[in-house]
């Protein structure tokens, strides 16, 4: 038996209040949740580990539903194992990685490859997502029931969109079938071709061809229509604009089973804070306007957007010297995600705390299905002990990823993890 104490923790309450608590855990599940006020001295002996949260936020492990782990074929860029390690310092505790490797994650051998090395690394839990069609060239669909049963969580061509309405048609049919969800890159080809930054302002002022937001919009409008047609779970990624957040607001209002995800930069920057043409600052989707921020800020706040992801996307650092026009798109997120949103939204009194965890943690496990993301007695111990005092800076060179493009170079914020459990095991410590 292994009986671990996280002792004099501060949790946060079903009503979102600040209080302590002893957290016990054993054989990787949490055991009890005993009021902080109570003296350990009659179970000390029996722990194995004793760790003292005082001062310190314990909340359940960060799920992020969208990263880039680029293994297999990219490595140069990130690992399974070093993607891992950087989550795993981010606070996360189970991350879902897209199919856009090489090769592409299109059938059962790959899947296994994935999980595989997960396993090895033995850090955070690793969930992967396979594709919609054949290498990810819209032609062909995938055997979604193979790559179900190798250990798929869901469907989807990210990087891309489905251009042909009729082959995503076909892949909610199945995927409904199997009670799997589709999960969509929107992004209609015909409007983005040559384009690396959003139309506005930004790319006028350095004769930049630019990403209309319709190009996002008119998949998501499309989408949904197909998933009222069908039934599927469809789930759209990284919304950046205000038409989205409206389409989608519209569709849940009316029943249909839609659910959506936003990245932390895609809430704390628009076009009007790059820069110059720095490349790490290109991603895609891209920086929008104020007014797309703001939109997806409300949408997040009234629950049509269902959670945050970070859209994980490292690069190596001669990509990302190419320009704005030639390199990659794509930022870090594991490391910077909740200090970031903690700092801008909740230490300024725009957020409450709870909300924030919620959208990183409950809310994603339910969404997915996932039997993690809650602080209940029986629930895997998958947990994250966050410092919300200590300020410090964002120093891309002391990251865990392979990747430094960030845009957060030099940003000062609270709110950074400081331990994280996987079923118990303590996966990184500061």
């Amino acid at each position: 038996m292994m009986l671990t104490i996280i002792a004099n923790a501060s949790v946060l309450d079903k009503q979102g209040n600040l209080e302590k608590k002893h957290i016990l855990l054993e054989n990787g599940i949490i055991k009890s949740l005993v009021d902080g006020q109570m003296d350990l001295a009659d179970i000390q002996q029996e722990a194995s580990e004793i760790v003292d949260a005082a001062g310190k936020l314990v909340t359940p492990g960060f799920i992020d539903m969208h990263v880039h782990l680029r293994e297999p074929g990219y490595e140069h860029k990130e690992t399974i194992e070093s993607g891992s390690r950087s989550a795993a310092k981010g606070g996360f505790t189970t991350i879902a990685c897209m199919p856009n490797t090489r090769p592409i994650t299109d059938n059962p051998d790959v899947i296994k490859l994935i999980l595989e090395k997960a396993s090895e690394a033995g850090l955070v839990k690793v969930l992967p997502y396979a594709a919609i069609t054949k290498n990810e060239l819209g032609r062909e669909l995938t055997d979604f029931a193979a790559l179900k049963e190798a250990g798929a969580i869901g469907f989807t061509d990210d990087g891309v969109g489905v251009q042909n309405a009729q082959m995503m048609k076909d892949a909610m049919k199945i995927a409904a079938e199997l009670q799997m969800p589709v999960i969509a890159h929107c992004e209609d080809n015909s409007l983005v071709v040559g384009a690396c930054v959003a139309e506005g302002e930004f790319a006028t002022k350095h004769g930049l061809k630019g990403i209309p937001n319709e190009s996002e919009a008119i998949h998501v409008g499309r989408d949904i229509l197909l998933a009222e047609a069908t039934g599927v779970h469809y789930h759209v990624c990284h919304v950046s604009t205000e038409q989205s957040v409206r389409l989608i607001r519209q569709a849940k209002e009316i029943g249909i089973r839609v659910t959506a995800e936003v990245c932390p930069h895609h809430l704390v920057l628009s076009e009007q804070d790059i820069p110059g043409l720095d490349a790490n600052w290109k991603m895609n989707p891209p920086l929008r306007s104020k007014r797309d921020v703001e939109a997806c800020i409300e949408g997040l706040l009234d629950g049509t957007l269902d959670m945050i992801v970070t859209d994980h996307a490292p690069h190596s650092v001669e990509e990302k010297a190419k320009g704005m026009e030639l390199a990659p798109f794509g930022i870090v997120g594991f490391e910077t995600a909740f200090p970031l949103l903690y700092t801008k939204f909740v230490e300024t009194g725009l957020w409450d705390l709870s909300m924030l965890v919620q959208r990183m943690t409950a809310d994603p496990a339910k969404v997915f299905g996932l039997n993690t993301g809650n602080l209940e007695v029986g629930s895997p111990a998958d947990l994250t002990m966050i410092d919300l005092d200590t300020e410090k800076a964002v120093n891309p060179e002391e990251f865990l990823t392979k990747g430094r493009n960030t845009p957060f170079t030099g940003w000062k914020l609270k709110g950074w993890p400081v331990k994280t459990w996987v079923d118990g095991n303590v996966v990184w410590s500061e």
